[in-house]
């Protein structure tokens, strides 16, 4: 590839990553998202850029993919459609591919195209169901539930994962590495968060899976457990839990004492008698609270918890941290 075109590229990677943002930032809030037509907008636009850029460049794996999702987020726009789990689960495995085509793209052999076809077939299923889930929601018919409301076991037999489950939580789990090996911050503890909601969606309806990936979430909310001790045991944990779950095994899921160490128990809500301890500083560290992902609800926790001093000290060091990390 000569140098011009090799700029241009340099040039779309960089966009469809400020689209899969767009995308990401969208999909994981869906439920709310979906209240805001502008925000809905910013989403489809996004997938049909990255649709006309990778057309114009010819990766037609790309291009189809991201007209996926575009036909999804178009019946989105223009329909009022009630999101539940499964339309989020669904939205965000199609998202999964289309990130891991583009990760492809900017490796070190490009996006060969027998690769990218064995992504594309493993992805058919999901966005073949996402479709058809869309159109029974938009013609007000209820989609089929895989068990009974009163019955709980048959949720265990009959979930099954998407035929690439392993690989979109490798995927995933490439991304929260890179963030462990940043710097500390309640920006990227934030992140690591969302992505870990990502994989309890990625497997809906596995229990063992989701219980593991909720200790892991509360094992990164916890500020006392650095990323250089996170890292290994998360990681570690949740690539074998994967594989257990791609294999049919979910039930041998187990958490290991020494994640079960990093998860801080329950402690009682603070009282207006503040307990007996030598500094301010000690108050607050004993005290644990849990932040929603969603920004108003986090916000709301956060008036809550701390008086006017310390929200006004918390604004501050928001601040500097999102100075510091863009």
């Amino acid at each position: 590839m000569d140098a011009g075109n090799q700029r241009i590229l340099g040039y779309f990677i960089e966009e469809a990553k400020e689209h899969l943002d767009t995308l990401e930032k969208g999909l994981l809030n869906l439920r709310e998202v979906v209240k805001e037509p502008e925000t809905v907008n910013e989403m489809f636009r996004a997938a049909h850029s990255v649709k006309g850029g990778a057309a114009m460049l010819g990766f037609s794996s790309l291009q189809k993919t991201a007209h996926r999702l575009e036909d999804g987020l178009k019946l989105l726009k223009e329909n009022e459609i009630e999101v539940d789990r499964n339309l989020e689960t669904l939205f965000l495995r199609g998202y999964d591919t289309l990130r891991d085509l583009i990760e492809q793209l900017q490796g070190p052999f490009g996006l060969r195209e027998d690769e990218a076809e064995t992504v594309m077939q493993a992805a058919e299923p999901n966005f073949v169901e996402l479709q058809h889930y869309l159109e029974r929601l938009v013609s007000g018919g209820k989609a089929p539930t895989a068990t009974p409301p009163t019955s709980v076991e048959p949720a265990k037999t009959q979930s099954k994962p998407p035929s690439n489950f392993s690989p979109q939580v490798m995927g995933i789990l490439k991304q929260m590495l890179q963030l462990f090996k940043q710097p500390d911050s309640p920006a990227s503890r934030q992140k690591l968060q969302e992505y870990c909601k990502r994989l309890v969606q990625l497997g809906q309806g596995i229990e063992p899976w989701q219980g593991l990936v909720h200790l892991t979430t509360q094992a990164i909310a916890n500020s006392k457990n650095s990323y250089q001790t996170l890292a290994p045991i998360v990681i570690k944990e949740l690539k074998q839990a994967s594989d257990q779950v791609q294999q049919g095994k979910a039930s041998a899921i187990a958490t290991s004492p020494t994640l079960q160490k990093l998860v801080t128990p329950p402690t009682k809500p603070a009282t207006a008698t503040p307990p007996t301890t030598t500094t301010p500083a000690q108050d607050t560290t004993a005290n644990q609270i849990t932040i929603p992902v969603e920004p108003k609800a986090a916000a709301k926790a956060l008036i809550q918890a701390f008086d006017k001093n310390q929200l006004s000290q918390l604004a501050k060091l928001l601040v500097q941290a999102v100075r510091a990390s863009s």
